[in-house]
């Protein structure tokens, strides 16, 4: 079996990778800034990484020099990362030690989205109106050149983090004052990365909301299906759920757009996950993820493959031919839906159902009583999920809902 080189995990706790690849009896290296944040996190996952190494500082040199004496006595097959904040270094590293990862000019373009916009452009896909800021004053001069509404976004963000719409004047108000109230206090990504403090600002285009999601090497793609996606109401940005492989929308089309994109940033390697608005003028790009879709969606396809999504990554890593993973064919429907507080305060409990929901295929709390909780205004908020699968979209949505209709989260104030 191979010797795997992993970066840190999506969210600092997320094992779903460990847990497939050593079940096909895989061997882990982690590389990681922060040991002891995964040990006190008590995850039997934990234990069955072979092999984690402490990285300070976390420079390119001290990575390099880390792996380097690793890979010299133990060869490592492939390096997967699945961390947005830790592709670049990823992608510096893994050509370093010559293993097939996205190219580094393109792993740097993709973690700059005023960057992709203007990539775009000059590649002729048509843009919303956009411009890229830092403090009130550039946002005020934005507002006045773009018009509103307009989405405003860490430039290097993800995961739904501070993101803002801009509908009225006293929106532009607040958000002002608090980006000149700012100072140094960047939002903090976690293992000590901070956000540059850069932001896109661009023109809201309404419209369904979907995710494609896409295997590359080199010129060859697999495009495994499109995840349609359901947000909650506004001002929250979190997603509420979402059904792979869906057939609401022209999958065609959306495939050939993707297309466009990737060959316009360059994509040249790995998972990559897609999401795109349907406006009324067709699919508006929201942000190209250079790696495999993360929050629990892994699962949710695994599901309606019938297999692991991840061991098909490490398959891809491994260098082995696309032509092999084309044969992924999707059994079923696969529909997640997630838990949320409806109050502020102090998670009391969650009661779940009891009775037989055979449609339903997995259930995850990611809250402990105690824990403090709101309603959600980014993906980090959500407390728990469903995954539920039926022959038909329609009936594997009603599965995932009824069991969340069902499900009662006792909340005390605080």
């Amino acid at each position: 079996m191979a010797h795997l080189l992993l970066f840190d995990l999506p969210g600092g706790n997320d094992f779903g990778i460990v847990d497939d690849a050593c079940a096909l009896g895989h061997r882990l290296t982690l590389l990681t800034a922060d040991a002891g944040h995964y040990r006190r996190l008590g995850d039997p996952a934990w234990q069955r990484i072979q092999r984690v190494v402490e990285v300070r500082p976390w420079t390119p040199e001290c990575l390099r020099d880390a792996a380097a004496a690793i890979h010299h006595a133990d060869r490592f097959e492939a390096l997967i990362c699945l961390i947005d904040i830790r592709v670049v270094d990823a992608s510096v590293l893994a050509q370093d030690l010559g293993l097939p990862f996205l190219s580094p000019a393109a792993a740097r373009l993709l973690r700059d989205k005023a960057a992709v916009r203007a990539a775009l452009r000059t590649h002729g896909i048509p843009q919303p109106p956009f411009a890229e800021i830092g403090g009130g004053a550039e946002l005020r001069t934005a507002v006045a050149e773009l018009g509103l509404p307009l989405i405003v976004k860490p430039a290097d963000g993800y995961g739904s983090q501070d993101v803002t719409l801009l509908r009225m004047p006293d929106d532009v108000d607040r958000l002002c004052a608090a980006l000149d109230a700012r100072s140094d206090a960047a939002t903090d990504y976690g293992f000590g990365v901070r956000a540059r403090g850069r932001l896109l600002v661009e023109r809201y285009v309404t419209g369904a909301m979907v995710g494609c999601d896409l295997f590359v090497q080199g010129s060859r793609r697999i495009f495994l299906g499109v995840n349609a996606k359901e947000r909650f109401a506004p001002p929250s940005f979190a997603f509420r759920g979402s059904c792979f492989p869906s057939q609401r929308h022209d999958v065609a089309v959306l495939e050939r757009y993707a297309g466009r994109l990737l060959d316009a940033v360059g994509f040249d390697f790995g998972a990559c996950h897609i999401e795109m608005i349907l406006g009324p003028d067709g699919p508006v790009l929201v942000e190209i993820n250079p790696r495999l879709v993360s929050a629990q969606i892994p699962y949710q396809m695994g599901y309606a493959f019938g297999r692991s999504i991840y061991a098909e990554l490490i398959r891809l890593h491994q260098g082995e031919p696309l032509d092999d993973l084309a044969a992924l064919s999707p059994q079923a429907f696969s529909t997640i839906r997630w838990m949320v507080a409806d109050a502020e305060g102090i998670l009391e409990g969650i009661d779940l159902p009891t009775h037989d929901a055979p449609a339903v295929q997995r259930v995850v709390l990611l809250r402990s009583p105690g824990d403090a909780v709101r309603p959600p205004r980014h993906n980090a908020d959500r407390i728990g999920y469903v995954v539920a699968t039926a022959p038909r979209e329609g009936d594997a949505d009603a599965a995932a809902e009824a069991y969340l209709a069902a499900t009662r989260i006792r909340i005390t104030a605080h």
